[in-house]
């Protein structure tokens, strides 16, 4: 029999997706990420399932109410030690709590593959592709480094060794940072980047880094130039796993390669502990040149690692609201030429 219910305690919920994820850890389903997410001001439901007292699944949810929608989101969830056998009974569960919630629809993402699960699993529990882009990095690059870094550089694209050795020949300070009064640093350059690339900036990197930062799951990567910074990542540390986030630089400086140092910089501090992959999350379908993240795809792959695809995020719609978020999500879709 399997039973539902909250689970408090962090150790529990970290250990159950270490013991059952190899490879990708499922960056928003982490316990921190959680945090973030109820810093930013959303609702959180942290389930786990029990079969026989022992823990086969877990799930964290958050509860998105904004203009273009109320729903229930599961990103790169649920975790289940066996799909097939235990997502029903989740699924039951969680369309019960939208109803409570007065949520019109439930958003899935988990990381598996179609060969583990097709979409047609869920197609015939009443799913369908959502109308978002890959927002949850569905595809990905996952760096294995385990490998020397002798190793990890012979496998990157030369002209990439070549940017990280020119890079070294720049005055070029790197500095490192999980203290959040770095965060408006980082901010102003990344505000700044986004509009000259023309995309929309992401929210939450403050809350991000005094949640992580504070736990060690985090830190800033700063190149600073004749005393600019003039480039920045934000690296996340969680489980077994590196994640390359976030990224910014000051577009008057860019012939000078301080990206390619700052990564390779952040990949060395992701051996120093202890991480086995470096995931260089979302990049753009192959051969798809005209993706909006064409150019950011080319300068990742650079670095090597293995292409990892997911399946597309499902909904499951359960009241006729949905379509009004479904409308919205499509259009700027197609305005931002995904």
């Amino acid at each position: 029999m399997v039973t539902i219910k909250e689970i408090t305690d962090k150790k529990t919920w970290e250990e159950f997706i270490l013991h059952t994820y190899s490879g990708s850890y499922p960056f928003f389903q982490s316990w921190s990420w959680g945090k973030v997410q109820k810093k930013m001001g959303f609702s959180i439901f942290r389930l786990g399932l029990l079969e026989n007292n022992q823990l086969v699944g877990i799930t964290q949810i958050t509860e998105i109410t904004a203009k273009r929608g109320h729903y229930l989101h599961l990103r790169h969830g649920p975790v289940l030690i066996d799909f097939k056998k235990y997502f029903d009974p989740l699924l039951t569960h969680i369309i019960d709590l939208t109803k409570k919630q007065k949520a019109s629809f439930i958003r899935i993402s988990p990381q598996i593959t179609e060969a583990k699960v097709p979409v047609s699993f869920f197609q015939k529990r009443g799913f369908r592709s959502a109308p978002i882009h890959n927002m949850d990095a569905e595809m990905c690059l996952l760096l294995d480094i385990t490998k020397s870094e002798d190793e990890l550089l012979k496998a990157m694209r030369k002209s990439h060794r070549y940017l990280i050795k020119k890079a070294k020949t720049y005055d070029i300070e790197v500095i490192t940072s999980n203290n959040p009064k770095d965060s408006e640093e980082f901010i102003n350059l990344y505000k700044s980047f986004s509009s000259q690339k023309k995309f929309v900036a992401h929210t939450g990197i403050r809350e991000e880094i005094e949640v992580l930062g504070k736990a060690d799951e985090a830190l800033f990567f700063f190149a600073r130039y004749e005393g600019k910074i003039i480039s920045g990542v934000l690296i996340d540390f969680i489980g077994s796993m590196a994640i390359y986030h976030h990224a910014a630089s000051d577009l008057q400086y860019k012939h000078i390669p301080a990206n390619y140092l700052l990564l390779w910089e952040a990949i060395r501090e992701a051996k120093r502990r202890g991480k086995t992959y470096f995931n260089l999350f979302g990049v753009a379908p192959e051969g798809a040149k005209n993706h909006p993240w064409s150019g950011f795809t080319l300068f990742k792959t650079g670095f090597g690692g293995e292409r990892t695809e997911y399946i597309h995020a499902m909904d499951l719609p359960l009241s006729p609201l949905y379509w009004k978020t479904y409308m919205i999500d499509l259009i700027t879709k197609v305005k931002k030429g995904y």
